[in-house]
């Protein structure tokens, strides 16, 4: 090794969670708390020399650039592209993340086949299968295949290499972690390699115009690996969720610099791979029962999306000395503020009870909006009384357990009117609902009205 290439290389400790870089080993991670993650690379670092300006891309004044007028290429799947926000952008990446087995890959093989069938060239590069095991899933899902192309190789210089012979119009990796930049000593899947081949895929996306598809794998904690390294590179991110025995998947954007974050997309899980659902609420409410105690159905928004699903609780005096709370798709925090308040204020005895409570269909409902449906939950199992029928609850709970207001109302009561429910408990706000017809709405103040007015027999 030469002088100077001895003054270019030096050795750092990279975490293989967070990608923090460190001169000496470190046992615990200062940024994510990890132990033994640091991992000892040689980094290549290159000698400062002028650049020359690329006269490809000179200064432009923001009022003088010009739009694209196809600018956005949709997608034939309606969900996929009401999470995107209206469809693919050009020379955009974007990372779709999921636990193994939930669909990831599954789904991006319908996308780029129905893109196929649309005229234009997708090519998919696979780095866990080969092009026959590939094949094997597209006869399973009837995909014909012609203008898709299989590249099954993790040299990434040499997959761009074979893509730019192809000119396609999308590229999906598969995944992100087995390709691998010969540049790098580092091993695939380590976060440097992540990293560089990210950036990689990122400059060759935005020069070419090609919109780049990466399928992440994720941590045993649910996150991204890599996650502060991949998510503030790419320009949009998907999370595929879903419960492992639930045949419905939610295909949710947390970042999209082109469009709308928090959007949904519903699939179903079918034989032949997945299947949208265009009424999520009439497939979340399918098997609810007539009668049944501890069930009540709430209206909550999701995107720009209101959905109605079932929240169902359990109460059951606890064998041992410390009750346990149990929380099924709702934040804990919140089945712990909804506990005390009706212990406080509603006069229910729930200190010697274990709670449980369920979000039917795998949903995860994030928002506040949803308290007042879990108490009344919660109070139905408690008082052995079932919640009356064709009622939607929709409230926050404050801890003096009142009823604050929620945002969207009229777009949630109308979606409960269009699916046969006659009768909404809303906050006692004093503002005028327009535009919902064939439903009664029941303003409520406290916990404690909310409860007498929703349970049968109840006063």
């Amino acid at each position: 090794m030469s002088k100077s290439e001895k003054a270019s290389a030096k050795t750092v400790f990279v975490c293989q969670e967070c990608g923090r870089e460190s001169l000496k080993w470190e046992g615990r991670c200062p940024d994510c708390q990890q132990w033994n993650t640091f991992v000892e690379m040689k980094v290549k670092t290159s000698v400062a020399t002028s650049r020359p300006l690329n006269p490809l891309s000179p200064p432009q004044e923001l009022s003088s650039v010009e739009i694209e007028s196809t600018q956005r290429m949709p997608l034939p799947i309606a969900e996929f592209n009401r999470v995107l926000g209206g469809g693919l952008v050009a020379g955009s990446m974007v990372l779709i993340s999921g636990d193994p087995g939930i669909g990831k890959s599954t789904l991006l093989l319908q996308a780029s086949a129905t893109m196929a069938q649309k005229g234009n060239r997708v090519v998919y590069v696979t780095g866990e299968e080969t092009a026959s095991q590939i094949k094997l899933r597209a006869e399973r899902l009837k995909i014909e295949g012609t203008g898709l192309f299989i590249i099954a190789d993790t040299d990434l210089e040499a997959v761009l290499g074979q893509i730019e012979q192809i000119s396609p119009g999308m590229v999906v990796v598969d995944s992100i972690q087995t390709v691998y930049s010969p540049d790098m000593e580092a091993t695939p899947g380590s976060i440097s390699q992540v990293r560089e081949c990210t950036v990689r895929l990122m400059q060759w996306a935005k020069s070419s115009g090609v919109a780049v598809f990466i399928a992440g794998h994720v941590t045993k904690e649910g996150a991204i690996a890599g996650p502060r390294v991949l998510e503030h590179i790419v320009d949009v991110v998907l999370y595929l969720e879903g419960e492992p025995f639930s045949a419905y998947r939610l295909l949710r954007s947390v970042k999209n610099r082109f469009g709308s974050t928090n959007e949904v997309g519903v699939f179903e899980m079918k034989e032949q791979g997945m299947a949208e659902v265009a009424n999520p609420s009439q497939a979340f409410l399918s098997q609810r029962g007539a009668g049944t105690v501890g069930s009540a159905v709430v209206s909550t928004i999701e995107g720009s999306r209101p959905l109605l699903v079932e929240i169902q609780a359990l109460t059951t005096v606890t064998s041992f000395g410390q009750p346990r709370r149990t929380a099924n798709g709702v934040d804990f925090n919140r089945l712990l503020l909804v506990a005390a308040v009706l212990t406080k204020r509603a006069g229910l005895k729930l200190g010697n009870q274990d709670i449980m409570v369920n979000v039917i269909g795998g949903l995860r409902v994030s928002e506040p909006a949803a308290d007042l449906g879990m108490a009344l939950a919660i109070a139905s199992s408690c008082c052995d009384q079932e919640v009356i029928p064709q009622v939607v609850a929709v409230g926050e709970i404050g801890l003096s357990g009142e009823i604050r207001k929620v945002s969207q109302l009229e777009r949630r009561l109308g979606e409960a009117a269009r699916l046969g429910f006659t009768k909404c408990i809303v906050p006692k706000t004093g503002d005028k609902i327009n535009n919902v017809k064939d439903i009664e709405i029941i303003p409520v103040g406290s916990v404690r009205e909310a409860i007498a007015a929703g349970l049968v027999g109840r006063r």
